[in-house]
């Protein structure tokens, strides 16, 4: 029996064109950072840097200290004398780019229909970003940080998507075995990973990413109408 759903966030719970969304925050964060002296282009090249580290990370370090070493490589030590105005930065102007991004009033009700049937909800989104920032986000997706048992960011994560690790790491922590827990996303490289722990998988389409031209005939997949469906087998 499935006792654990996780969920990614970005063209799962919250419809986004990725291009587009990540225009408008590199752009919003440019702006209020300039002053401090960090031109446009060379900080949006650093925080590329700083998330490949990331998505890099071998387990040794949070994702958090593995993005700021190398952010600081680029800029210096006074990355983090800066960081508090970064911080400001996501508590304010990152919730602009909530605009580019779409809502589906399916996903809250998906989430509730989970929890009244007595399972866990972990939100598994990249842990690229801050606590705070994921907790925005949740709110653009109709979702509150109350709905999951468990939200990975990038304090409290030292793997990231794919590495199969990441989905470990959370299953470890929350003493959660893989075969009772299903992955809902819609990354077909990213969100599968999981199922090489032992987890299910099931593909969201609606913002399906596939860069790789992978099949996933052989996954669970669709839209929320055949999500609800596959809930419905399950007995939730």
């Amino acid at each position: 029996m499935i006792k654990t759903v996780f969920f990614d966030m970005d063209g799962t719970l919250l419809p986004m064109d990725q291009d587009v969304f990540v225009k408008a925050y590199f752009k919003r964060l440019a702006e209020t950072v300039a002053p401090l002296g960090y031109e446009p282009s060379a900080l949006v090249a650093g925080v590329w840097a700083g998330t490949a580290a990331m998505v890099a990370n071998d387990g040794s370090r949070t994702n958090e200290e593995a993005f700021w070493a190398r952010f600081a490589q680029d800029f210096g030590e006074r990355v983090y004398r800066d960081m508090p105005a970064f911080e400001e930065f996501y508590r304010t102007r990152f919730n602009e780019a909530r605009s580019v991004c779409g809502f589906n009033p399916e996903a809250g009700k998906v989430l509730r229909r989970i929890r009244g049937a007595g399972r866990t909800l972990v939100l598994a989104s990249n842990p690229v970003f801050p606590r705070i920032a994921q907790e925005s986000r949740m709110g653009w997706a109709g979702a509150d940080p109350s709905d999951f048992a468990y939200a990975t960011s990038y304090e409290n994560s030292r793997y990231c998507k794919p590495n199969p690790a990441y989905y470990a790491e959370i299953c470890k922590k929350l003493s959660l075995d893989p075969a009772e827990c299903l992955m809902v996303g819609n990354d077909a490289r990213e969100d599968t990973a999981a199922e090489q722990i032992g987890m299910g998988v099931f593909l969201l389409t609606d913002w399906l990413i596939n860069t790789e031209n992978r099949d996933i005939s052989r996954y669970p997949h669709g839209g929320y109408r055949e999500l609800n469906e596959y809930l419905t087998e399950l007995k939730m």
